[in-house]
């Protein structure tokens, strides 16, 4: 089962990532020529201010470090319990990054933004698989039996005894 661990490292990097090259202020109206493609004028006495996808960006930093940790501890933990709270917290993380460029902070209202057309869906794809790898990883931990845990415990001193 090493392997869904290493993908959510993977996948928590995929989301911690992507979104520092694909949101509005690296896209390709910097390519034009718009190096501040990513402010935005609320008024005309205002500074302009960051877009959503910026701040979007930021967030995603701080869900994909947790993650990757979650994903770290994972390929190291072998206590069925520690696992089972591993793969849950894996999964919540999983769905505030789907939640970050969709309800809580969003991205570009322009249909042709860089953010729209693949951060957004590039955070939606790895958020999904996050968290139906921890519904894999939940199951596969519940079905495993205590005896089954890769180190997780001395053998008891009966098992020894008997031995």
């Amino acid at each position: 089962m090493k392997l869904t661990e290493a993908l959510v490292v993977a996948l928590a990097l995929v989301v911690g990532v992507v979104p520092q090259f694909t949101h509005c202020k690296t896209g390709s109206m910097v390519a034009a020529g718009a190096g501040t493609s990513h402010l935005t004028t609320t008024a005309a006495s205002m500074p302009p201010q960051p877009m959503h996808c910026y701040w979007s960006a930021r967030a995603e930093i701080a869900v994909a470090l947790p993650l990757a940790a979650a994903g770290v501890l994972l390929l190291f933990s072998g206590r069925k319990e520690s696992r089972r709270a591993l793969w849950a917290m894996t999964g919540m993380l999983g769905a505030v990054a789907m939640l970050v460029p969709t309800v809580l902070i969003g991205v570009c209202p322009t249909h042709t933004a860089v953010c729209r057309t693949t951060m957004r869906p590039t955070l939606l794809a790895a958020g999904g698989l996050i968290v139906a790898l921890s519904l894999v990883g939940l199951v596969v931990n519940e079905l495993r039996r205590d005896d089954e845990e890769a180190g997780a415990r001395p053998a008891s001193r009966e098992a020894m005894k008997s031995a």
